[in-house]
């Protein structure tokens, strides 16, 4: 990982900014470490001085980006806010926020999410689920339970109020890959947002 390399910082930026450009563009397969060594304006012995293989280099960049698009959302967050609805469509516009000042950040994590290479999507896979069951647990742990109805179970709910906002999420990543950051039309996904959260607070909410 990144942050137990002890790489020079500067180095390491642009090692990060090549290969998320490179690989975002080209997907794992295609992507060519010669390319990334010549954005990034080092050697490839270099980059294989940090990096076993252009793998390593692939999933310890999605790692370190996963943790770092967590880390800016956190930074953001209301921890006060206590409605599981509110606390969603805001982690939804703190994305949009995202979206704008890292587009290359979202574009590798969106092209990582939707790779078939089997070389690495078992591990991307590992890193994904072990990233949503932490941050489940830290944004939803402290929820105002008192809002749903008697004899609800909860738990489940909650599970699947998240669920239901990964499924949108998920839809989103797929038209995001034919798109560019500006033309993710951020009204019409808050407003899909926005019905689902009035279904689903008619089911579970008093």
């Amino acid at each position: 990982m990144f942050k137990t390399l002890n790489i020079d910082p500067e180095k390491e930026e642009r090692i990060i900014n090549a290969a998320t450009q490179v690989f975002a563009k080209n997907g794992y397969q295609n992507a060519s470490t010669n390319t990334i060594v010549k954005e990034a304006k080092i050697s490839k012995g270099i980059l294989f001085h940090y990096f076993n293989s252009k793998k390593d280099l692939y999933v310890s960049l999605y790692e370190h980006l996963s943790d770092l698009f967590t880390e800016k959302i956190y930074e953001r967050i209301d921890w006060k806010e206590r409605d599981i609805f509110v606390t969603i469509r805001a982690v939804t516009l703190i994305k949009f926020e995202l979206f704008a000042v890292y587009p290359h950040l979202i574009n590798f994590l969106t092209s990582a999410f939707l790779e078939e290479a089997p070389e690495v999507k078992e591990d991307i896979e590992k890193i994904k689920s072990k990233m949503v069951e932490h941050s489940f647990a830290k944004l939803f742990s402290n929820m105002d339970t008192s809002k749903f109805k008697e004899g609800v179970d909860v738990k489940k709910s909650i599970q699947i109020i998240y669920w239901t906002f990964e499924g949108i999420a998920n839809q989103q990543q797929q038209k995001a890959k034919k798109l560019s950051v500006d033309e993710i039309d951020q009204e019409e996904v808050l407003t899909e947002i926005d019905s689902y959260i009035e279904l689903l607070k008619a089911s579970f909410y008093k």
